[in-house]
């Protein structure tokens, strides 16, 4: 069989969106290589690997631009996938947004099946399609450590304690869990009364959660939360979650009020029922 046509099985069993068949188009010891996976797939990991861009773009295919032998059994192809994001895609839920990623396969072929695949892309397209951002950064300059970090509120109300976690992972896999837990707490905190707002921040190895509060007590509600106890009891477990940590809760001693400018006299006020103090109605930005 010629070398494009074991490619062409290659993307058949692709198109065809059948993790399995794919696999069966590698040699027993075979190798798959692109930006998201630098590290290399065997061919059951390879499968695996594109069964999970079928559950999220279960439409997924590819359109081969070109396709010609460019030595001794290696096929250069060219192509542009497709797909719309109906599925869960690592970890976040359904766009329903649609992508094209162009890219290239330098495929070598090795008694009728893939010896290896060897893909180029750019990392950056799908995520930004999808309406993620992509953000590059050092993890460290100096004294100081880089990250992201989210935020969420359900109310501008003015904070009468801040509660503060800081946990330092000692993983990739542990960075991903804990962010994993920390999203279910919260989503169960916004249902909570005296619950005002959430940051969470991630610089290096350490990860913060910083959460507003109406009042002192109210951050006991964190103790009926199911996935916080799960958290903790996750976090205190042997083998366990992360190289350490620490939690507080803070009353204010002193807080500021809230400064605004005005749209009118371009004055920052601290507005009183609403007003500036040139009259003019001001709205104030939320406190946390």
């Amino acid at each position: 069989m010629e070398a494009l046509e074991v490619a062409v099985q290659y993307f058949d069993a692709w198109n065809r969106r059948d993790p399995e068949a794919i696999a069966a188009t590698f040699v027993p010891d075979g190798t798959y290589t692109d930006p998201a996976v630098p590290q290399g797939l065997g061919p059951a990991a390879t499968g695996e690997y594109a069964r999970g861009l079928f559950a999220g773009f279960p439409d997924l295919a590819f359109e081969i631009v070109s396709a010609a032998e460019c030595g001794a059994g290696t096929v250069a192809a060219q192509w542009v996938m497709t797909g719309t994001n109906d599925g869960s895609f690592q970890g976040l839920p359904p766009s329903g947004r649609a992508v094209r990623l162009p890219g290239a396969d330098f495929i070598a072929i090795e008694d009728d099946r893939v010896r290896s695949v060897v893909g180029y892309f750019d990392t950056r397209a799908v995520p930004e399609q999808l309406g993620l951002q992509v953000i590059v950064q050092p993890v460290a300059v100096g004294p100081f450590s880089f990250g992201i970090c989210t935020y969420v509120s359900r109310s501008g109300a003015e904070p009468g304690a801040v509660s503060l976690t800081v946990l330092e992972v000692r993983s990739d896999e542990e960075r991903q869990e804990v962010g994993d837990r920390t999203r279910d707490s919260v989503l169960e905190l916004l249902e909570k009364p005296g619950f005002i707002s959430w940051l969470g921040v991630r610089a290096g190895d350490r990860m913060f959660t910083i959460t507003a509060w109406e009042d002192v007590d109210a951050p006991a509600y964190l103790r009926e939360s199911p996935a916080h106890t799960a958290a903790m009891e996750r976090f205190f477990a042997s083998p366990g979650l992360a190289r350490g940590g620490q939690t507080g809760v803070w009353s204010p001693h002193r807080l500021n009020g809230m400064w605004v400018r005005c749209e009118a006299c371009d004055a920052m006020t601290q507005p009183r029922d609403g007003r500036c103090r040139c009259g003019a109605e001001v709205t104030a930005p939320r406190y946390w």
